[in-house]
Protein backbone atom coordinates (compact mmCIF):
# COMPACT_ATOMS: atom_id res chain seq x y z
CA UNK A 1 0.00 0.00 0.00
CA UNK A 2 2.83 2.30 0.94
CA UNK A 3 4.38 1.86 -2.49
CA UNK A 4 1.43 2.57 -4.33
CA UNK A 5 0.95 5.60 -2.05
CA UNK A 6 4.13 7.38 -3.44
CA UNK A 7 3.87 5.89 -7.13
CA UNK A 8 0.76 8.45 -6.58
CA UNK A 9 2.80 10.95 -6.77
CA UNK A 10 4.71 10.75 -9.32
CA UNK A 11 3.48 12.73 -12.44
CA UNK A 12 3.84 11.53 -16.02
CA UNK A 13 4.16 13.54 -18.82
CA UNK A 14 4.32 12.34 -21.95
CA UNK A 15 5.80 14.10 -24.88
CA UNK A 16 4.40 13.73 -27.88
CA UNK A 17 7.40 14.65 -29.90
CA UNK A 18 7.68 10.63 -31.08
CA UNK A 19 3.93 10.62 -32.06
CA UNK A 20 2.55 9.58 -35.26
CA UNK A 21 1.32 13.53 -36.42
CA UNK A 22 -1.31 12.42 -39.13
CA UNK A 23 -3.48 11.02 -36.34
CA UNK A 24 -1.68 13.53 -33.40
CA UNK A 25 -5.33 14.41 -31.83
CA UNK A 26 -5.81 10.47 -31.80
CA UNK A 27 -2.65 10.17 -29.80
CA UNK A 28 -3.43 12.35 -26.90
CA UNK A 29 -7.04 11.20 -26.54
CA UNK A 30 -5.20 7.45 -26.28
CA UNK A 31 -2.54 9.50 -23.38
CA UNK A 32 -4.99 10.65 -21.57
CA UNK A 33 -6.74 7.27 -21.22
CA UNK A 34 -3.69 5.14 -20.46
CA UNK A 35 -3.40 7.60 -17.61
CA UNK A 36 -1.24 10.10 -18.52
CA UNK A 37 -0.93 13.23 -15.46
CA UNK A 38 -0.54 15.89 -18.41
CA UNK A 39 0.48 16.24 -21.93
CA UNK A 40 4.42 17.96 -22.56
CA UNK A 41 4.59 19.63 -26.13
CA UNK A 42 8.39 20.28 -27.47
CA UNK A 43 8.31 23.29 -29.28
CA UNK A 44 11.53 23.62 -31.22
CA UNK A 45 12.33 26.79 -33.12
CA UNK A 46 14.95 25.66 -35.72
CA UNK A 47 17.39 29.14 -33.82
CA UNK A 48 17.89 28.07 -30.01
CA UNK A 49 17.65 24.61 -30.85
CA UNK A 50 18.62 22.59 -34.45
CA UNK A 51 15.07 21.01 -35.00
CA UNK A 52 11.65 22.81 -35.94
CA UNK A 53 8.04 21.02 -34.17
CA UNK A 54 4.96 22.42 -33.97
CA UNK A 55 2.91 25.40 -33.10
CA UNK A 56 0.75 27.41 -30.95
CA UNK A 57 -2.48 26.48 -33.92
CA UNK A 58 -1.71 22.87 -33.57
CA UNK A 59 -1.97 22.88 -29.61
CA UNK A 60 -5.39 24.97 -30.23
CA UNK A 61 -6.85 22.01 -32.33
CA UNK A 62 -5.92 19.46 -29.73
CA UNK A 63 -6.94 21.36 -26.94
CA UNK A 64 -10.84 20.45 -27.25
CA UNK A 65 -9.81 16.65 -27.62
CA UNK A 66 -8.53 15.93 -24.15
CA UNK A 67 -9.05 17.41 -20.30
CA UNK A 68 -5.61 17.06 -19.38
CA UNK A 69 -3.42 19.64 -18.70
CA UNK A 70 -1.30 20.91 -21.59
CA UNK A 71 2.47 22.30 -20.64
CA UNK A 72 4.32 23.85 -23.41
CA UNK A 73 7.88 23.46 -23.49
CA UNK A 74 9.75 26.54 -25.48
CA UNK A 75 13.06 25.65 -27.13
CA UNK A 76 13.14 29.07 -28.87
CA UNK A 77 14.35 32.64 -28.79
CA UNK A 78 12.91 35.13 -27.15
CA UNK A 79 9.84 33.33 -26.03
CA UNK A 80 8.44 36.41 -24.42
CA UNK A 81 7.16 37.47 -27.54
CA UNK A 82 4.99 34.06 -27.77
CA UNK A 83 3.73 33.36 -24.90
CA UNK A 84 0.38 34.97 -25.52
CA UNK A 85 0.07 32.84 -28.38
CA UNK A 86 0.52 30.03 -26.11
CA UNK A 87 -1.82 31.18 -23.52
CA UNK A 88 -4.74 31.43 -26.10
CA UNK A 89 -3.86 27.58 -27.52
CA UNK A 90 -4.98 26.84 -23.76
CA UNK A 91 -1.61 25.98 -22.50
CA UNK A 92 -1.65 25.71 -18.38
CA UNK A 93 1.97 26.13 -17.81
CA UNK A 94 4.63 27.54 -20.14
CA UNK A 95 8.40 26.68 -19.56
CA UNK A 96 11.16 28.65 -20.68
CA UNK A 97 14.84 28.22 -20.57
CA UNK A 98 16.71 30.33 -18.29
CA UNK A 99 19.73 30.28 -21.58
CA UNK A 100 16.92 32.15 -23.50
CA UNK A 101 15.99 34.40 -21.49
CA UNK A 102 18.25 37.75 -20.96
CA UNK A 103 15.33 38.83 -18.37
CA UNK A 104 14.25 35.89 -16.93
CA UNK A 105 12.37 37.52 -13.73
CA UNK A 106 10.44 39.84 -16.75
CA UNK A 107 9.50 36.65 -18.91
CA UNK A 108 8.09 34.73 -16.01
CA UNK A 109 6.00 37.89 -14.74
CA UNK A 110 5.00 38.04 -18.28
CA UNK A 111 3.59 34.73 -18.12
CA UNK A 112 2.11 34.91 -14.98
CA UNK A 113 0.42 38.09 -15.98
CA UNK A 114 -1.05 35.94 -18.67
CA UNK A 115 -2.87 33.41 -15.98
CA UNK A 116 -0.32 30.64 -17.08
CA UNK A 117 1.74 29.35 -14.20
CA UNK A 118 5.40 29.36 -15.75
CA UNK A 119 7.98 27.23 -15.49
CA UNK A 120 12.30 27.42 -16.31
CA UNK A 121 13.92 24.59 -17.70
CA UNK A 122 17.79 24.48 -17.04
CA UNK A 123 20.19 23.10 -20.38
CA UNK A 124 22.87 20.78 -18.89
CA UNK A 125 25.51 23.09 -18.50
CA UNK A 126 23.48 25.58 -16.86
CA UNK A 127 23.74 25.02 -12.85
CA UNK A 128 21.09 25.00 -10.81
CA UNK A 129 21.65 28.38 -9.10
CA UNK A 130 20.41 30.21 -12.05
CA UNK A 131 17.20 29.50 -10.77
CA UNK A 132 17.55 30.82 -6.94
CA UNK A 133 16.91 34.30 -7.76
CA UNK A 134 13.19 33.46 -9.55
CA UNK A 135 12.04 30.28 -7.57
CA UNK A 136 9.01 32.59 -5.82
CA UNK A 137 7.97 33.11 -9.75
CA UNK A 138 8.20 29.11 -10.77
CA UNK A 139 5.97 26.66 -10.55
CA UNK A 140 8.30 24.09 -11.64
CA UNK A 141 12.08 24.08 -12.66
CA UNK A 142 12.84 21.60 -15.21
CA UNK A 143 16.37 19.90 -15.67
CA UNK A 144 17.18 18.77 -18.60
CA UNK A 145 18.77 15.59 -18.66
CA UNK A 146 20.23 15.75 -22.52
CA UNK A 147 20.68 18.46 -24.26
CA UNK A 148 17.88 19.67 -25.94
CA UNK A 149 16.93 19.68 -29.75
CA UNK A 150 15.63 15.98 -30.45
CA UNK A 151 14.08 12.81 -29.08
CA UNK A 152 15.39 9.62 -28.23
CA UNK A 153 19.02 10.86 -26.63
CA UNK A 154 20.57 8.69 -23.81
CA UNK A 155 20.15 10.16 -19.90
CA UNK A 156 22.77 12.09 -18.56
CA UNK A 157 22.67 10.65 -15.24
CA UNK A 158 25.60 12.98 -14.09
CA UNK A 159 22.28 15.50 -13.92
CA UNK A 160 21.01 13.86 -10.78
CA UNK A 161 23.13 15.80 -8.88
CA UNK A 162 21.75 18.70 -10.39
CA UNK A 163 18.59 17.59 -9.66
CA UNK A 164 19.08 17.15 -6.17
CA UNK A 165 20.47 20.70 -5.85
CA UNK A 166 17.52 21.86 -7.52
CA UNK A 167 15.43 20.13 -4.96
CA UNK A 168 17.38 21.72 -2.33
CA UNK A 169 17.13 25.31 -2.93
CA UNK A 170 13.03 24.67 -2.81
CA UNK A 171 13.31 23.18 0.52
CA UNK A 172 14.86 26.25 2.07
CA UNK A 173 12.72 28.25 0.49
CA UNK A 174 9.41 28.90 0.98
CA UNK A 175 7.85 28.60 -1.75
CA UNK A 176 5.96 25.13 -3.80
CA UNK A 177 7.74 24.03 -6.72
CA UNK A 178 8.08 20.82 -8.86
CA UNK A 179 10.76 19.19 -10.02
CA UNK A 180 10.40 17.55 -13.42
CA UNK A 181 12.97 15.76 -15.53
CA UNK A 182 13.25 15.21 -19.54
CA UNK A 183 15.54 13.36 -21.13
CA UNK A 184 16.22 9.57 -21.65
CA UNK A 185 13.51 8.90 -19.17
CA UNK A 186 12.58 5.03 -19.19
CA UNK A 187 12.33 2.54 -16.78
CA UNK A 188 16.07 2.19 -16.89
CA UNK A 189 16.65 5.85 -15.73
CA UNK A 190 13.78 7.60 -13.83
CA UNK A 191 14.35 5.73 -10.87
CA UNK A 192 17.69 7.56 -9.99
CA UNK A 193 16.15 10.76 -11.45
CA UNK A 194 13.48 10.01 -8.77
CA UNK A 195 15.49 9.10 -5.92
CA UNK A 196 17.16 12.66 -6.61
CA UNK A 197 14.60 14.79 -5.98
CA UNK A 198 12.71 15.12 -9.37
CA UNK A 199 8.73 13.90 -9.31
CA UNK A 200 7.37 14.77 -12.56
CA UNK A 201 8.27 12.54 -15.60
CA UNK A 202 8.98 13.75 -19.17
CA UNK A 203 8.90 10.57 -21.44
CA UNK A 204 9.05 10.27 -24.93
CA UNK A 205 10.33 7.06 -26.73
CA UNK A 206 9.95 4.95 -23.84
CA UNK A 207 5.76 5.43 -23.98
CA UNK A 208 5.35 5.72 -27.55
CA UNK A 209 8.11 2.80 -28.52
CA UNK A 210 6.40 0.22 -25.95
CA UNK A 211 4.92 -2.91 -27.61
CA UNK A 212 2.91 -3.31 -24.80
CA UNK A 213 1.08 -0.18 -25.51
CA UNK A 214 0.72 3.64 -23.73
CA UNK A 215 -0.99 2.64 -20.87
CA UNK A 216 1.31 -0.80 -19.55
CA UNK A 217 4.43 1.80 -20.61
CA UNK A 218 2.95 4.46 -17.88
CA UNK A 219 2.18 1.70 -15.54
CA UNK A 220 5.90 0.74 -16.02
CA UNK A 221 7.15 4.46 -15.30
CA UNK A 222 5.42 4.58 -12.13
CA UNK A 223 6.60 1.54 -10.88
CA UNK A 224 10.12 1.45 -11.34
CA UNK A 225 9.89 5.27 -9.75
CA UNK A 226 9.66 4.08 -6.84
CA UNK A 227 11.01 0.79 -6.89
CA UNK A 228 14.45 1.20 -8.87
Amino acid sequence: MAAEALASDILIAPSVLPANFARLGEECVELERAGADRIHWDVMDGRFVPNLTFGPDIIASIRPLVSLPFEAHLMVQEPHELAPRYAEAGCELLIVHAEACPHLHRTLGAIRDLDMDAGVALNPGTPASAVAPVLDMCRLVLVMTVNPGWGGQHYIRSMETKITEVQNLISHSDHEVEVEVDGGVGPATIGGAAQAGAKVFVAGSAIFSDTDGYKAAIHKLRTAATTN
